[in-house]
Order: structure tokens, then C-alpha cells, then sequence
């Protein structure tokens, strides 16, 4: 069954990382208004001196052909610079030059600066919400203030993974990604209670908790030890189940073989629910199940999507155990050095590119879950609160070791 886009496939000069060309940039305002003033300052100086070395001769702008006619019988006329064409006299020429030159600062002043070059970064490949929030970024932009800004996309992890370019946003050599969890691990790990399973099961409870002392003191962190600016997060489809047997309840995970990712606190806490975890390579994933490695896997929808699954795996299991969003960041080497007037003007382009992003996020979750169905996979929405009753001893255990207060902006009363 071919996969239904939901958004348009980016124009031919988003492939392969080609720059996003609007055209000249236009400065900014306050650049402009600087720059007209020593023009126009430059030129009322240059008119006042050559008005003065003309004035011998009846100033610059007076009319310097005579009427010959007009002249009294007899009367010789003078040398005189009425004979003097913009050709001969240089200092006419300089004149006209500078006015020449400010004519095109007054019809063209966008052409004095080069474009804000924007490179955005994300690790998966085109077709996704990841792209097409990228896209809509760009768009908004050119919408806003055509020509100013330059969007570069760098997708499929182009510049490296997430660790490799949330280093060139430390030194500035990037300007922007719409990255994973990877910086929340790696700049305030003691803040991270969105990578623990079954902590949060939906979207609204992630975002309460990024509002929350915990979220802000998360923000707070990661942007001073990693030199980021953070905008906010962009939703994702939720983490799921896949099985080769009904699951209801945890009982029915004693002895499952369920492949995990290498994440040592979601191994902690699906064996303290019961599963049997193994580790398999993602691109074995489809094998290990055709051959009775693994009894399930969890990811997002997608995954079973894409591999195939239904012809190995016969259930999908709604636990919604994961929120995993992405987070726009930047450099803050780079922002700091922007006008006030573009901050603001990328901050709203972010802002509905995050909203553009999520909303087909949750277009593409409800195609692949139709999508699956079709193909005979069948749904269980199973109550997601034992779940998290049988995990809450491994929960408390990890977050034991977290920052103060963050269980209880995380889970509230649940892990009394």
C-alpha cells in the first residue's frame, strides 16, 4: 500500500541541503537608516562644496548657456564655464556619481546586505512532519520579509547526527535544529522525565511538565551548558506496541521477548513491568520477529509501517508509553548576533512552523494507524494505568536520582 504524503514533497532546491534562494536580503531597519544617513550626509557635503566653486560663476545649478541674442551689440562675451559640459568637467561627474549613487540606495536598498543564511537541521529523511515544518519555517519567512533570510535545509542527519550538530550549534558554526531528546540527555539529564517510560501518555501532560519549575529549570540548563536559545517543542507521534499475541494487561508481558532500543532506563523499567527485553539492531527488526526472536517491539507508528510489520506481528498495542517531541533550538553564538527585528521575526516563523509540524504529525499517525488496520493488524486500546502502577517502582528508582521536584511536577501524587 503506497504511503499517502501529507505534505508536499520540498521544492528541487531543497534536495540535497541546495540552498533555499528568496533572492537579495533586505537589511534591516535600523542597518538601512544608518547607512542612508552617512550617504545622505556624504552628499550634502559634496553639494555645498562644488556650490561653492561654482559660485563664481553664478552657483552650480544656475542655467550656464546664456542667450548669446540677449548679449548688448558688440559685447564680447567672457570665458565662462557656459561652454562646460557634465563630459569636461570632472567635478560634475563626481557630483552626478553621488547622486547616482544614492538614487540606487533609495530604490534598491536591498541589495547592500547579504541574506541571513539559516541552516536548519533534522535527522530524518524528507516526507515526514520534520520536513515539512522545515518547509513551512522557510515559507513563513519569505512570506514575512521576502529576501532577508536564506533557509538552508540540511535533513536525513546531513551534518552528522544530533550530538554532532548540537556541537556546531555550540560553536556557532550551525544556526538551527529541530532536534530530538538528545540535548535534554546531554545538558540537563537530572531534568529529563520525558525519556522515562509512562511518565507522560499525552501531549498535554508533556507540555504541562516544560511549564512546570522542573521544564524551565530543564530550558534553563541545557541553554547555558550547551549554548542554545530553545524556542519550544514540536509533537510527535506517541510510542506504541506491536505483538504477535493479545496484551491487556501486564500480566500478559510475563516472559514476552520485546525488543528495546540500548536506552538503559527504558530497559529498567519493561522489566519491572515484566517484559523479557532483548536487543535486537533496528534493520534486523522484521528478521528477529520472522524467526521467533522477539514477540514484539514498541516505537512509533511509523515503524510498523514502514517495515512491514503486519506480516510478521498480528496486534498494535495503544500504550502511548513514550512522548518523544522534538525541540527547535538555535545557537545562541548566532542569535545574540541578530537584529531584534529578525529574532522576532524567526521566533514567529518557529512558532507556526511548530504548530504546522505537529498538526501533521498527527495527520500522518492517523494514516499509518488506518493504514495498518487495513493491512489486518489489529487494535487494542488497553487502560494504560496498570501499566504504569506495575512500572512506578523503576520510575521512582530513576528518578530518585534526578533533580529535586521533579517527580512531582512529573507524576503530581502518582509515586506516593
Amino acid at each position: 500500500m503506497p504511503l499517502k504524503r501529507v505534505n508536499p514533497a520540498f521544492k528541487e532546491s531543497f534536495e540535497g541541503g541546495r540552498p533555499f534562494t528568496f533572492g537579495r536580503m533586505a537589511a534591516s531597519a535600523s542597518v538601512k537608516k544608518r547607512v542612508m544617513s552617512a550617504f545622505l550626509a556624504i552628499v550634502f557635503d559634496e553639494v555645498i562644496l562644488l556650490e561653492r566653486r561654482f559660485e563664481p560663476f553664478g552657483g552650480l545649478f544656475q542655467d550656464q548657456t546664456s542667450d548669446i541674442s540677449s548679449m548688448p551689440t558688440g559685447a564680447t562675451q567672457a570665458p565662462h564655464p557656459t561652454t562646460t559640459t557634465v563630459e569636461s568637467d570632472p567635478m560634475r561627474k563626481q557630483l552626478l556619481a553621488t547622486l547616482a549613487t544614492l538614487g540606487m540606495l533609495t530604490t534598491a536598498p536591498f541589495v547592500l546586505a547579504n541574506p541571513i543564511e539559516i541552516q536548519v537541521n533534522n535527522t530524518m529523511s524528507e516526507g515526514g512532519s520534520e520536513s515539512a515544518a522545515v518547509e513551512r519555517f522557510a515559507e513563513y519567512l519569505e512570506e514575512q520579509a521576502s529576501g532577508r533570510f536564506e533557509v538552508r535545509p540540511f535533513l536525513a542527519g546531513s551534518l552528522g547526527g544530533e550530538n554532532a550538530v548540537l556541537e556546531l550549534l555550540n560553536l556557532g558554526q550551525t544556526q538551527l535544529s529541530l532536534t530530538g531528546g538528545n540535548w535534554r540527555q546531554q545538558y540537563a539529564p537530572e531534568y529529563d522525565a520525558i525519556t522515562v517510560p509512562f511518565v507522560f501518555t499525552t501531549w498535554d501532560e508533556v507540555d504541562a511538565y516544560m511549564e512546570s519549575p522542573s521544564g524551565q529549570a530543564l530550558v534553563e540548563k541545557a541553554e547555558s551548558q550547551g549554548g542554545l536559545k530553545y524556542f519550544g517543542l514540536q509533537h510527535r507521534g506517541p510510542r506504541h506496541m506491536t505483538a504477535n499475541k493479545e496484551i491487556h494487561t501486564p500480566a500478559d508481558l510475563d516472559g514476552f521477548r520485546l525488543r528495546l532500543p540500548s536506552l538503559p532506563v527504558w530497559l529498567e523499567v519493561w522489566e519491572e513491568i515484566g517484559a523479557q527485553v532483548v536487543n535486537v539492531p533496528a534493520p534486523e527488526i522484521y528478521l528477529a520477529m520472522q524467526t521467533g526472536q522477539v514477540d514484539g517491539h514498541e516505537n512509533s507508528l511509523s515503524s510498523p509501517y514502514t517495515r512491514r510489520l503486519w506480516e510478521v506481528q498480528d496486534y498494535l498495542i495503544m500504550t502511548s508509553h513514550v512522548q518523544f517531541p522534538w525541540s527547535w533550538v538555535a545557537s545562541a553564538r548566532w542569535w545574540d548576533g541578530l537584529e531584534e527585528e529578525d529574532q522576532a521575526l524567526i521566533e514567529e516563523a518557529i512558532e507556526v512552523a511548530r504548530q504546522y509540524g505537529s498538526e501533521q504529525e498527527l495527520e500522518l499517525d492517523e494514516f499509518y494507524l488506518e493504514a495498518l488496520q487495513d493491512e489486518g493488524m489489529t487494535v487494542i486500546e488497553p487502560d494504560v494505568a496498570p501499566f504504569r502502577e506495575a512500572a512506578l517502582p523503576a520510575i521512582d528508582r530513576v528518578m530518585a536520582d534526578m533533580a529535586e521536584g521533579v517527580r512531582e511536577d512529573a507524576l503530581g501524587n502518582d509515586s506516593e
